[in-house]
């Protein structure tokens, strides 16, 4: 498989904005070119435009004032004491640390959603590593780490032996690329049969399904590591400053 690759048009533009705070070419405090201004500048369409200044602004690169425009915030930093995001916990736990069992080491067929997230077509080759991980003696949750065939073939994703490295050292080894950014997704379900019976719950149980994507600087996606956790043993929480 290729690993040619063209970022979306959104994602170049949030790349060289972000290289433009960084130089202090965009010092914090300033007012950021207008929507126009970068459509002219970079030859993309305004919902292209709106949506890579919604991603700054939603990670704290910048910040709108009504009527006035847009103003540099800087490199968002994450505050004194914060603990780590969900997705970057399960991109830096190593095997080691939850106690389970390996369920699934090998290739496998992309499900539409994986496909989705890591922009390749249905059913196309990936690499799958599962785990059962258990707590206090009982299954707390599943874990999955989905890449694109080719990073998991001849490496240690492909051995049964509990890794000694967090799953974002490999992706980088083998990819060749340094992982920037985490893009997170949560969803509740029905647990499938499979689930039920790992996870000793019943049908009607409720899931949280928790997809960790990482991207790198171009917010091309890498892997995507899976968390399927018991509603009824979980609680999700996270701190984050406000502006």
């Amino acid at each position: 498989m290729s690993f040619e690759y063209t970022p979306p048009k959104y994602a170049q533009l949030i790349a060289e904005l972000e290289r433009r705070i960084d130089s202090g070419e965009y010092p914090a405090g300033s007012l950021l070119p207008s929507e126009h201004t970068l459509m002219a500048e970079f030859g993309m369409a305004r919902p292209t435009v709106v949506k890579a200044l919604g991603v700054l602004r939603d990670q704290g690169w910048i910040v709108t004032q009504q009527g006035k425009g847009r103003f540099v915030r800087g490199r968002p930093a994450m505050p004194t004491g914060q603990q780590p995001r969900a997705g970057r916990e399960l991109l830096d736990r190593t095997e080691s640390q939850a106690a389970g069992r390996l369920l699934t080491a090998g290739p496998v067929e992309a499900p539409n959603r994986i496909a989705a997230y890591l922009g390749i077509e249905p059913k196309s080759p990936v690499f799958l590593r599962k785990l059962l991980v258990e707590r206090d003696g009982e299954p707390a949750e599943i874990s999955a780490t989905w890449v694109v065939a080719d990073l998991g073939e001849g490496t240690a994703l492909a051995e049964s032996a509990d890794l000694r490295q967090g799953i974002r050292r490999y992706v980088e080894s083998a990819a060749g690329v340094s992982l920037d950014h985490i893009i997170e997704h949560v969803t509740a379900r029905n647990p499938t049969a499979e689930e039920c019976k790992l996870l000793e719950v019943k049908e009607s149980a409720a899931l949280l399904d928790v997809y960790a994507v990482a991207c790198d600087a171009t917010g091309r996606p890498w892997v995507v590591v899976e968390s399927v956790l018991p509603g009824d043993r979980h609680e999700l929480e996270d701190a984050y400053p406000i502006r």
